[in-house]
């Protein structure tokens, strides 16, 4: 019995050690732009007699992988804080997905929704990403790592 018990542990070792977890890698953003989104944008959503509603927005920059290897599910995190010094986006600083970054230095976009009446001009503070050494979410197909939409704004 013990023998068998002896077996089934080393067995689970095994298997248990041989999955490669995720390493979570910061990466550096620059040159962060906040800028409007254009009248031709997909992503611009005209006020159709909605009381309320959201600007679109497109934050852009350069993200650096210093590494050997890709970074893969990258998310952008960020501070976006209006005229008066306040948080744009309530209790939320995860602001979108830029997907896989290669090696290097390289440009990224992502649209962002901030709530109508919000007074600009933003400030974009503590701008990072954060992204894994292996996939943690799962792909439809390879290369499917952004939406339709952010994919038109790189």
């Amino acid at each position: 019995m013990s023998r068998r018990l002896l077996a089934l542990l080393t067995s689970l070792l095994i298997l248990l050690g041989s999955a490669a977890p995720a390493r979570a890698a910061d990466l550096k953003l620059s040159a962060i732009q906040l800028l409007p989104c254009t009248e031709e944008d997909p992503g611009n959503q005209p006020d159709v007699g909605r009381p309320m509603g959201a600007s679109c927005f497109v934050l852009s920059g350069e993200v650096d992988n210093p590494g050997r290897r890709p970074v893969v599910d990258t998310d952008v995190y960020a501070r976006i804080l209006d005229a008066s010094g306040e948080p744009a986006l309530q209790n939320r600083t995860r602001v979108g997905s830029i997907g896989d970054v290669a090696p290097g230095t390289h440009p990224f976009a992502l649209r962002i929704a901030v709530p109508a009446g919000t007074p600009g001009p933003f400030d974009v503070r503590n701008a990072k990403a954060r992204g894994f050494s292996a996939p943690v979410r799962s792909r439809v197909d390879e290369g499917d790592d952004l939406l339709p939409l952010e994919q038109e704004i790189q």
